[in-house]
């Protein structure tokens, strides 16, 4: 039974997996972290990592950017691996996680989706195939989300990037708005409960390919993080990604 913290418990993504891993034998919840402990839960919970005395396997983090530094600390004392899933993050705070996985097994993804990373591959050959189209990425999100462009919308637009070196547009507007040669035009929506909508448009002449990618829950996110933990548990330091997962 791998043992789990799952730090943002009372997020609402943190207490879909919270959920999920009890429903799930091969995992035992031994402690959640959120800011505010407001409800009563079923496990032991704290307001700050630092504080947690129960011994784990794995850290699961469905965060806040603003917990990064303690649940690092924590990780390297207690040199418990972690499966991050939060988005948001600075150049400085990637590198800081970058730097962690040489001393704790890290595994990081802005999306823990099947689809989603298999739309990652498929963005990186359509990017070859179609190299002189127009290329723009809608994503769409619930009314709550902080963070714009998604992590997602990043991983989708840094993975065409790689291929083609072309430059990011974000949110175009004004009066002179005219689209360059070779930009990436990346737009947020926000609205309602959308739990994640990405889509990535290939404009030619006369033909449009688009790729597409709904989640119709954070079910979806929770069973992969599961899957995460279950392939970090037992890993050398690293840094890993969705990609030591699914073969593609």
């Amino acid at each position: 039974m791998i043992k789990v913290i799952v730090n943002g418990c009372l997020g609402k993504m943190g207490k879909v997996l919270t959920k999920s891993i009890c429903d799930d034998k091969a995992f035992e919840l031994v402690a959640g972290v959120s800011k505010e402990i407001n409800e009563t839960t079923g496990y032991n919970a704290y307001s700050n990592i630092l504080e947690i005395k129960e011994k784990a396997d794995v850290i699961i983090d469905f965060s806040n950017p603003t917990t990064l530094k303690d649940m690092l600390d924590y990780s390297k004392k207690t040199k418990t691996p972690l499966v991050i899933a939060t988005t948001g993050y600075t150049n400085e705070e990637l590198s800081m996680i970058d730097e962690h996985s040489k001393e704790v097994a890290v595994f990081h993804s802005s999306n823990m989706s099947l689809g989603v990373n298999l739309m990652l591959k498929l963005v990186e050959i359509s990017a070859k195939a179609l190299s002189n189209f127009d290329i723009e990425i809608i994503e769409k999100h619930h009314n709550k989300k902080v963070d714009a462009p998604s992590g997602t919308a990043l991983m989708l637009a840094n993975e065409i990037q790689a291929v083609l070196d072309n430059e990011f547009n974000f949110g175009r507007h004004g009066k002179n708005a005219k689209r360059k040669e070779n930009e990436i035009g990346i737009h947020a929506v926000r609205g309602g409960t959308i739990v994640g909508d990405h889509s990535v448009i290939f404009a030619g002449k006369d033909e449009i390919v688009e790729l597409n990618h709904i989640a119709l829950s954070k079910e979806i996110f929770a069973q992969g993080s599961l899957q995460a933990a279950k392939f970090i548990v037992n890993k050398q330091n690293g840094y890993y990604n969705m990609k030591d997962i699914v073969s593609l």
